[in-house]
Formats: structure tokens, C-alpha cells, sequence
């Protein structure tokens, strides 16, 4: 069996998250307490009893998501003894959740995560207008036909590929009058379906740019070890170790294209063939099962999780 532990991003945030582990483990509780201290804001409460609609502001959903993935692993860690760089090949995680995968291999402080995601995540709404920007997306086109549909729709304004997803699922980001462009012209081109998303600004497309000179400057000031584990960039789909790569890959993946598709099948190519995601949801765990046909795929969030994990682990 060779693993990888993946963590989730936007869009598997959920009231209530992380707080059965906070019960049940005094780990976990440490992990929300130190994001709460490095935000100067009491976050879990957020996490723990909304409202929905501030948990999903993007500045609280990315280190809310960040601080159940790290308060998962510690839990792991101390319970099923997991040792990543004993039990696992690699660790990768979807836009924000590639920051919680670096945490998870020791590249980063949980603190310094918590605060750079707060910035990110400002810095990502800020950078366009409200009502300027949009995404779409686009299911059952494969990347290249979805690629294609972008470029038709852009007509001199920004529309890019912002996630592979696999499975034929594609998400197309830029001004909203190109994405929604893109959406009458998919369905011309044998998409089963394409819908605008309800998020707050355009993420991972050219228009995040501003976003990205943030990052560049935030992580300037922080500390980047090399992982335990290689991290599968996004923006790379391969595995990098080295700290100077690291910091390059999470500025650019703010306006790059996140390719969990080939990310997920470089893994598997690698003879990865059992998948644990780590923290709230089990939105990749369904991509995986799409992505690489014949591997296994487990969520692990709750404290009934980190028991079978323990047992799988120690069989």
C-alpha cells in the first residue's frame, strides 16, 4: 500500500467542522486555540457556530478549512501514531488545501499558515470588484475542449481555466461577461452541463494578479522548510521539496490553473494507491475515485474516521 494524504479547499467548509474533534481530543483543541491566537480572533467559534455566511467569507473559510486539516493530522499523529514520512509518498491539496498539506510535511508553522491564508484570502477578494468577476463550471467536457471554450469566450477579456478537477469537471474563472460567454458557448460544444458558481470573486485567473504580488511579498516573511514529504504543486501537477520552489509555486498558483487532475494521476503514476483526505468534506475523495480508476480513497474528519484510520493503520 503506498499513500498520499490530500486536503481539501473552498467549497468544503461546513458549520459545525472540526468540532467533534475539539471534543473528543485535546490535539485537535490545541490546533484551533493556536489559529485562533495567530488570527487575534476567536475563528473556531465561527467554525463551531456560524453563521454560515461569515464561515464562508473567503478570509475566514481558508484558514477555518487549514486549522480542521492540521487539527485532523495531530489527532493522527498522536492516536494512530501516523508518521508521514514513514506512511505516506507524497501529500498534495486543492488551492488553499495545498497550504495545509505543506503544514502537514513541516514546511510551514500551523501560525504562519493561519496567517498567510488570512492574507490570501483577503487578498483574493479584494482584487477585483464586487460584480466584475465570476466563475462557471463547465461538467462534461474534458480540459483541452474546456480550454478551448475559454478561449472562444475571452473576446479580449480575462477567461481562464482555473481548476482541472478530472472527471470531465472543469471551472472557468475571468470578467463575468466572458465566463458567462463561456457558459452559452459550452453548451454548444457537447457540455452536459455548465452553470455559474456562487463565489465571491474569480479566483486562480489572471485577474487575481494583485493577489498574487501579495503572496509573493507575505511569504518573503516567513519561514519555508523543506517537507517530510514531497508536495504535489498544483500549478506544477509534480512533487517539489525544495523551499525556494515552494514559495514560487504558491504565489503562482493565485492566478494559475489548479491541476488536481494531473496531480492526482502523477501520484498514482508514482504507485500511489490509497488516498486519505484529511480535514472537512469529502469533495476529493470523489474527484480521486474519477481520476485514478483502481485506487481507494477515504475521508477521515471525524472522530469515527480516526478510529478505522488507526485500525487500517495497525491491521
Amino acid at each position: 500500500m503506498t499513500r498520499a494524504f490530500i486536503f481539501p479547499g473552498q467549497g468544503s467548509q461546513a458549520v459545525g467542522m472540526g468540532k467533534a474533534l475539539a471534543d473528543a481530543f485535546p490535539q485537535a483543541k490545541a490546533v484551533f486555540d493556536e489559529v485562533d491566537e495567530a488570527l487575534s480572533q476567536k475563528l473556531s467559534a465561527i467554525m463551531w457556530e456560524g453563521p454560515a455566511e461569515e464561515l464562508t467569507l473567503t478570509a475566514n473559510t481558508q484558514p477555518a478549512l487549514m486549522a480542521v486539516s492540521l487539527a485532523a493530522m495531530r489527532v493522527l499523529e498522536a492516536e494512530a501514531g501516523l508518521d508521514l514520512k514513514k506512511h505516506a509518498a507524497f501529500v498534495a491539496g486543492h488551492s488553499l488545501g495545498e497550504y495545509s498539506a505543506l503544514a502537514a510535511a513541516g514546511s510551514l508553522s500551523i501560525s504562519d499558515t493561519a496567517r498567510l491564508l488570512r492574507i490570501r484570502g483577503n487578498a483574493m477578494q479584494n482584487a477585483v470588484p464586487v460584480g466584475q468577476g465570476a466563475m462557471a463550471a463547465l461538467l462534461g467536457l474534458e480540459y483541452d475542449a474546456a480550454l478551448e471554450v475559454a478561449r472562444e469566450a475571452a473576446q479580449g477579456e480575462v477567461c481562464d481555466a482555473a481548476n482541472d478537477n478530472g472527471g470531465a469537471q472543469v471551472v472557468v474563472s475571468g470578467h463575468k461577461a466572458a465566463v458567462e460567454r463561456a457558459v452559452a458557448i459550452a453548451q454548444t460544444k457537447g457540455a452536459k452541463r455548465a452553470v455559474m458558481l456562487a463565489v465571491s470573486a474569480p479566483f486562480h485567473c489572471a485577474l487575481m494578479q494583485p493577489a498574487a504580488d501579495a503572496m509573493r511579498e507575505a511569504l518573503a516573511g516567513v519561514t519555508v522548510k523543506a517537507p517530510v514529504v514531497p508536495v504535489v504543486a498544483n500549478v506544477e501537477a509534480a512533487p517539489i521539496t525544495d523551499p525556494a520552489a515552494i514559495r514560487d509555486a504558491l504565489v503562482r498558483q493565485v492566478t494559475g490553473t489548479v491541476r488536481w487532475r494531473e496531480s492526482v494521476a502523477a501520484m498514482a503514476a508514482q504507485g500511489v494507491d490509497t488516498f486519505y483526505e484529511v480535514g472537512s468534506g469529502k469533495v476529493l475523495t470523489g474527484l480521486v475515485k474519477r481520476i485514478a480508476a483502481g485506487s481507494t480513497a477515504t475521508a477521515i474528519g471525524t472522530p469515527e474516521d480516526v478510529a478505522a484510520f488507526k485500525a487500517s493503520l495497525n491491521a
